[in-house]
Formats: structure tokens, C-alpha cells, sequence
């Protein structure tokens, strides 16, 4: 099947110009998508070779080495899809997280465990995706439903939309990457255990149930001497249309401690006048407030005044040394794969 997005391409080809010309090679542009030859295509009204994503994802040679490319035409796929852990190095694209969807609606209040309530869950790794939506429609009164699971190493996700509203994306295990995407969602909606940096991304928080209270992240690190950790640089921390005009009912954070060693570095962020000043929630009383590390560096915009932030022994404003620590690089690992897999990426500090 042919290319129909040439749009697309070159909007990809004037970032991955400005990338090169700005920070020279820092940022790494991703290869011409018209250099990605698919497999397979995936296509709702027939012109493709499946129909559904699930079917494509099957039908991947079971002793297939290099990286398996499908392209998923626009289009709303209501499927709970598993890529499963023999499917490694798969790339998935579409036509833009707006027109190519994976929606389905499964969540905890009916009974289901939170792992099986993903729209789309990855678990094989070096798994890329491109301009695809992954969407949860169950709704803020169905509690935990997950839009996107990811237990994989080495996972991309690049201008994707994670939608959803309590526990939107489950970064759960490995290391992981976001570039340029749009996570919304209320309680919790980034969580997990995985090394994780999301960079450039915009984090929208929706307007919750009555009584409810926003909070972006809930980062699992269970061990002081694990070293997962979620890294959130160069974001926007805003209201989507839902909240904007009634977030002074509602309050939000940036984070809370789902388990006692969580550890979470917001740095060089836009954040809102959304945000409470006291920046992070306590889960349960005090605990955690002692182990956990949460920081913030250089972050700008009405709600990043640190003035104002809880004063647990576990917080701190960090200076640029230590928060070189956090970049791409060292946090992630990141020249030893990224650099391989073309995609478009800040190693160090933006500022």
C-alpha cells in the first residue's frame, strides 16, 4: 500500500531540520517516514490487509528478526489489543493520534483487573509507535481504566494521545519514552514502575467527579535501590476545556506517593495556575514522605512557584547539576538505543 500522508512528513521533516540546525547533535531527527516500507496495513473500510489491528499483530512471522512496521490507516478501532512478549520490535503509525484510534471502554468497577482493563498494552519489547490515539471511554464514575499499558524495555511513543481519566497510562515496567504527546486523565493518570522520561508532552487534567481531587502522577518505585523513576522535562502542565472553567472547584497536583520510594522529577515545565501551590498530595498520611524523592528544576509558568511546596524531607528543589542526572542520557540510557532508532530526542537540559 502507498503513503497518504504526506503532510505529515513534512511537518516531520521541517522539526527534524530545525533539530539538527539548533542543537546540532543533541537532537536526533527521526528517519522520512516515506522510508518506512510496511508490512502490513491495517484499514477499517477493507483497503488494507486486515481490518483490525489484532489480526495485523497475529499475523507477525513468529521468527521475524528486525523491526516489524504496521501502518494503521485512520480510523476508529474498538479493540483491546496485546502485543504480546515474542512481538518484539514492532513500529506502529498512523495518520495522526486524531484520526487513527484505538478506543475500548473496560475498566475495575465491572470486575476487572486493573492489567486487563488496557485499550492497548504492550509487552514485547522495542515497540515504537507514531500518530496513533489510545482512548479508555469508560468514564470518570468507572474508576481505574487504563487507555495504555506498557511493560516493555525500550518502548517510543511519539506524538500519541493517551486519553482517559483515573489511571490513563500505566508505565509499568522497563525503560520507556515519550515525545510530543498528549496524556490527559483525574487520578493518577500517569502511574507505574517504569524509567521513564516524557519530554515535550502536553499532561492535560480533566475535570473530575464532585469531591475528587487531580493528581498527575503516582510513580511505584518499591526499593530504595531500584532505579525507576518517572522524569517529566519541557512539559505543559495544563486544564483541558472540561476543567478550564472550573478549576478553582477542584484541586490538582503533580503528584502523590503510591509507594515509598516513588520518585518523580518535574523540570523546565510550563505549569499552570491549575496546580495547588503545595505542588504534591500525601496517599496515606505520612507515609512515604520520608523515602520518596520528588523534585523540581527551573519550571516556569503561574503554578511553579516552589515558595509555597510541602516541606517533606523526601522534596527538594534541585540545582543543574543534579538535574543533569535526570536527562535523557544518564536517567535513560538513552544514546545507547535511542540514538539507533532515529527518533527525535533531547539528551541534556533544554535550558
Amino acid at each position: 500500500m502507498g503513503y497518504q500522508f504526506t503532510s505529515s512528513f513534512q511537518v516531520l521533516h521541517v522539526v527534524a531540520v530545525l533539530c539538527i540546525a539548533m542543537v546540532m547533535n543533541i537532537c536526533v531527527a527521526p528517519p522520512p517516514l516515506s522510508r518506512l516500507t510496511p508490512h502490513l496495513t491495517v484499514a477499517k473500510d477493507g483497503s488494507g490487509n486486515f481490518t483490525t489491528i489484532s489480526e495485523a499483530l497475529n499475523a507477525m512471522p513468529h521468527k521475524y528478526t528486525g523491526r516489524f512496521v504496521i501502518y494503521i490507516k485512520s480510523g476508529i478501532y474498538k479493540e483491546n489489543v496485546v502485543v504480546t512478549q515474542r512481538m518484539v520490535n514492532i513500529t506502529i503509525y498512523g495518520d495522526g493520534y486524531k484520526r487513527s484510534i484505538v478506543t475500548g471502554n473496560k475498566n475495575c468497577k465491572d470486575g476487572l483487573q486493573l492489567q486487563d482493563t488496557a485499550t492497548f498494552a504492550v509487552l514485547g519489547d522495542g515497540f515504537i509507535a507514531q500518530y496513533i490515539g489510545f482512548i479508555n471511554t469508560a468514564g470518570p464514575i468507572k474508576e481505574q481504566a487504563v487507555a495504555l499499558q506498557v511493560h516493555a524495555n525500550h518502548a517510543v511513543f511519539l506524538n500519541c494521545l493517551m486519553e482517559g481519566y483515573q489511571d490513563t497510562l500505566y508505565a509499568h515496567f522497563g525503560r520507556q519514552f515519550y515525545r510530543d504527546c498528549q496524556i490527559t486523565g483525574t487520578i493518577d493518570f500517569i502511574f507505574g514502575d517504569a524509567i521513564a522520561v516524557f519530554q515535550n508532552c502536553n499532561i492535560y487534567l480533566r475535570k473530575p467527579l464532585k469531591n475528587q481531587e487531580n493528581v498527575v502522577t503516582a510513580q511505584g518505585k518499591e526499593k530504595k535501590m531500584d532505579n525507576t523513576g518517572f522524569v517529566l522535562q519541557n512539559c505543559n502542565f495544563l486544564a483541558d476545556h472540561t476543567l478550564e472553567i472550573e478549576k478553582g472547584k477542584f484541586k490538582s497536583y503533580l503528584g502523590r506517593p503510591w509507594k515509598l520510594y516513588s520518585t518523580t522529577i518535574v523540570m523546565e515545565s510550563y505549569i499552570g495556575d491549575l496546580i495547588s501551590p503545595k505542588g504534591w498530595l500525601e496517599w496515606n498520611g505520612t507515609r512515604g514522605i520520608k523515602t520518596l524523592f520528588y523534585a523540581e528544576f527551573n519550571n516556569r509558568g503561574p503554578g511553579s512557584g516552589t515558595s509555597g511546596r510541602v516541606t517533606w524531607p523526601g522534596y527538594r528543589v534541585i540545582k543543574r547539576k543534579e538535574a543533569m542526572r535526570f536527562t535523557v542520557g544518564p536517567f535513560l540510557h538513552g544514546e545507547a538505543w535511542l540514538t539507533n532508532l532515529g527518533v527525535p530526542v533531547q539528551f541534556g537540559l533544554f535550558t
